[in-house]
């Protein structure tokens, strides 16, 4: 089945982009007059200079759209750069209703003015327990945090060991006073 030549009103559709084209598809289905939404996920990266901000797609190879007139066709989409193929439950499109990206928008938000800190769940020097691994349970000091790992001083066996682990791995400890 074809995707429907009128759109349902308030309503937002989901395509499933080419890889790293979510830029390229906006820009072409903002050409054809289509309301874009594509949510962007600040993170830091480590430079020479220190930490960098940096956005990347939130819902990668994903984006939003909707037609901005009533009497816009979707059916467009599915050839426009960039595009794959719109998002589909069966034979009909995928769609979401305004308020769900309403509050994507509000987290978007409030993500992107956070600052590195705040992004942070860990910092160094801070005490941290290890869970849901084999060392779950054992207490140690967070040397180094980047966005894939936590590298955390454990003492093993009598020896302070440096393990790198996972973000989720990890829970705040107690504060010594």
């Amino acid at each position: 089945m074809l995707e429907p030549v009128f759109s349902i009103p308030d309503s937002w559709y989901l395509a499933y982009t080419k890889p790293r084209q979510e830029q390229v598809a906006s820009l072409n289905l903002e050409f054809q007059k289509f309301e874009v939404y594509l949510p962007l996920y600040k993170k830091f990266q480590k430079t020479e200079q220190g930490p960098v901000a940096m956005f990347e797609p939130m819902f990668p190879r994903y984006i939003f759209f909707r037609p901005s007139q009533p009497e816009q066709s979707i059916s467009v989409v599915r050839s426009t750069k960039g595009i794959n193929n719109i998002v589909r439950f069966g034979f009909e499109p995928a769609v979401l209703a305004s308020e769900l990206l309403d509050r994507i928008r509000q987290l978007e938000q409030q993500r992107n003015q956070s600052s590195l800190q705040e992004i942070n769940n860990f910092q160094k020097g801070q005490r941290v327990v290890l869970k849901n691994n084999p060392l779950g349970g054992i207490e140690g000091i967070v040397q180094n945090v980047s966005s894939k790992r936590v590298a955390v001083l454990l003492e093993i066996l009598g020896r302070p060991t440096l393990v790198k682990v996972a973000h989720h791995h990890l829970e705040a400890g107690l504060q010594q006073g």
